[in-house]
């Protein structure tokens, strides 16, 4: 009983947080669900006279829906498996091994973090304007956008697994040498199993981080056929003399969706990847 009356105070205080979570997906979800008529009534309704389920037809027509989710798909998980192939050994080698300005470096990485992609979005785009790539350069292509993208968040993967990489136990590996391993036979059987949770809430960010981004997107992709999810769901409102607010609604609210399973399927190592570390 006191555990349950305990509980029952812990939701009693998060209720105010849990409704303002949950408020912009009941308002996106009401609107998303309304015909047009109902969206711009007053006074204005939760509830829509009658469902609009043509809206999603028309808005996956309206913003090639389709082909800007598997834009977004792509290059993201593109993205993070360029981060986190470069950070591992990076943040493994900052965790283990002994290196001149270690702690410079730690503070370079500390530092990149304090700029914005905005600053450097220019510069970003001539630099792919300068790099030959088929028979043009990097811009307007995927291949550009997986590049910046997994640059930028290179370094926070590196400080953020080199954190966790430091908590793993030197026994490990060295009982891995006493019965033969190489120390890539160690990292790749015994170490980087256990660093699992860490690899993947640090998978989870970058994704994330990826998925959301906007002012790169808009500055390196101009063919239509290349466009992400952010450019397209802005491109329902921006230039329109009559936006149709139901298909944006529909149109941000199934962009949620991908995140949000990722999160549900990797929630356990979500846990553990966020306590790793906190206790040594």
């Amino acid at each position: 009983m006191k555990k349950l009356r305990r509980s029952f105070w812990c939701w009693l205080a998060l209720a105010p947080l849990v409704v303002l979570v949950i408020f912009p997906f009941a308002v996106m979800i009401s609107t998303a669900l309304k015909p047009i008529e109902d969206v711009l009534a007053w006074p204005p309704s939760w509830l829509p006279s009658r469902i609009a389920w043509g809206n999603f037809a028309d808005m996956w027509v309206a913003a090639d829906f389709g082909t800007a989710l598997f834009n977004s798909l792509f290059i993201s998980i593109m993205a993070t498996v360029l981060a986190i192939a470069v950070a591992v050994p990076a943040a493994y080698a900052m965790s283990r091994l002994v290196l001149p300005g270690r702690g410079l470096y730690r503070q370079f990485l500390l530092v990149t973090q304090m700029l914005s992609p905005v600053l450097l979005v220019l510069g970003l785009f001539r630099m792919a304007a300068a790099v030959p790539f088929g028979d043009g350069t990097l811009v307007d292509t995927r291949l550009g956008v997986i590049i910046v993208y997994g640059a930028f968040n290179i370094a926070f993967a590196v400080w953020m697994l080199a954190s966790y990489f430091a908590t793993i136990p030197r026994d490990l590996e060295e009982a891995a040498w006493i019965d033969g391993c190489t120390r890539a036979g160690a990292v790749l059987r015994i170490f980087l199993p256990v660093a699992v949770p860490a690899i993947s809430v640090t998978a989870i960010v970058t994704f994330v981080a990826a998925w959301n981004e906007f002012t790169v997107a808009l500055t390196m992709l101009r063919d239509p056929s290349k466009l992400t999810l952010t450019l397209r769901v802005v491109n329902l409102v921006a230039g329109r003399y009559s936006v149709q607010w139901n298909q944006v609604m529909l149109a941000a609210l199934l962009a949620t969706l991908p995140v949000a399973v990722m999160f549900a399927a990797l929630q356990r190592y979500l846990v553990q990847g966020l306590t790793l570390g906190a206790v040594k």
